[in-house]
């Protein structure tokens, strides 16, 4: 079969309502980061059917498979979810899977499930096409990147031994191509001072002044930080504080400062504290937090909260392969950019140094927001770039 870029999109358009559907359905279950079970039992029902191989990895990511080339690419989308909010702030009931004015609404249907919807509704057109390219094709439906981003593949890459040459990630992009993020990182701040009566403060040390005088240090560093052209600027913000005292007529003797840092090229977890210990004092005790939140399946992978910095450059095959699937797809050239916020891209490219972009549906400003939604046409433009990729990227197949 002689295929073309209108070919696919055709199909991508016919599968519009079944596209929508599958992504109500999985709006519908509730998967915050550890409790992704249901989503991933549903998933692997819908994938079954058309996949070569659908299996559920130690941590319990799924992995879906078409095709048997000897190189790998892989789709990425998480499927856990952050919380609702407050309700009340929302027009539509979060977990509705509500499909009305051209939008599928929901908390996840931005970030991300809409990404996955549509790797389903590729991977259905790939069965129809009966892909038998240069590529196994993998679909990864991963758990927790909410709570730890990049870990999912942190276990896939180092434990499972899954290294694919080519990774799509598809969280939101507004249909844009994306080659890049800030990495980010974590930092827990404890200061010690010594109680007395909160009626004679003088007798004490106040370790909750310590950590608001840090505070104001670190205000102070944010402004000073390296910016790079692409990415932007680096940044660090304290958010959040809590001390602890006999009573609350005593002076705190313990502080803890919790500081968000996001790192632009250039900046690595070994400048960033070198940066911290050089404005805070010597007493401050500076710890790089892990995560060790069991999976949905009982398992612990222990990993430091320390997510780095990534980007291709435009001229990269990957990102050109890209620019040319969109191209052939729509009729217009491809936005480039890059996301604002951190995704599984610090695990693939950050750590590993596999070359990654990004292509999902939705607009990223409507992630984590009430009255999340989603239009069904980025769903259908979508699936037609999953499924047209793999055809496009044969031509840099030499060069991944």
């Amino acid at each position: 079969m002689s295929l073309h870029a209108r070919d696919i999109a055709q199909r991508a358009q016919a599968l519009r309502n079944d596209v929508a559907q599958i992504l109500s359905q999985l709006v519908q279950i509730p998967s915050l980061s550890g409790e992704e079970e249901q989503v991933i039992q549903a998933l692997q029902r819908l994938s079954e059917p058309y996949a070569d191989e659908v299996r559920v990895d130690g941590l319990g990511n799924l992995l879906v498979r078409i095709g048997s080339g000897p190189k790998i690419l892989a789709f990425d989308a998480h499927i856990d979810v952050v919380d609702v909010g407050d309700e009340r702030q929302w027009t539509v009931p979060p977990f509705s899977g509500l499909i009305r004015d051209g939008q599928v609404w929901g908390r996840g249907s931005v970030d991300q499930k809409g990404g996955a919807a549509a790797m389903i509704a590729a991977l259905r057109i790939l069965r129809e096409v009966n892909y038998s390219g240069p590529f196994s094709v993998y679909f990864t439906f991963t758990i927790m990147e909410e709570d730890s981003d990049g870990q999912c593949w942190l276990y896939l890459i180092e434990e499972e031994g899954f290294r694919p040459h080519a990774v799509v990630i598809t969280e939101p992009t507004n249909l844009g191509v994306y080659r890049g993020h800030r990495g980010r990182m974590e930092f827990d701040l404890y200061f010690r001072g010594r109680s007395a009566h909160a009626s004679e403060p003088e007798r004490g040390v106040n370790a909750l002044l310590k950590a608001a005088q840090a505070a104001l240090a670190v205000a102070e560093l944010h402004l000073r930080l390296r910016e790079d052209p692409f990415l932007g600027k680096g940044s660090i913000a304290p958010t959040h504080i809590a001390s602890s005292s006999p009573s609350l007529c005593a002076i705190p003797d313990r502080c803890h400062l919790h500081l968000d840092r996001r790192l632009t090229w250039g900046e690595t977890k070994e400048s960033a504290l070198r940066e911290l210990e050089q404005i805070l004092p010597p007493d401050t005790e500076i710890v790089i937090p892990v995560y060790d939140r069991p999976s949905y399946k009982g398992t612990v992978f222990v990993r430091e909260k320390y997510y780095p910095t990534w980007k291709l450059p435009e001229t990269h095959p990957l990102v050109q392969a890209g620019r040319t699937a969109y191209q052939e797809l729509f009729g217009a050239p491809a936005r480039l950019g890059r996301w604002t916020f951190s995704t599984n891209g610090v695990a693939i490219a950050g750590r590993h140094g596999i070359p990654t972009i990004g292509f999902g549906p939705g607009n990223e400003e409507r992630a984590h927001a009430p009255d999340e939604a989603v239009p069904i046409d980025h769903l259908v433009k979508a699936t037609a770039f999953y499924a047209w990729f793999p055809f496009v990227l044969e031509r840099w197949i030499h060069k991944i």
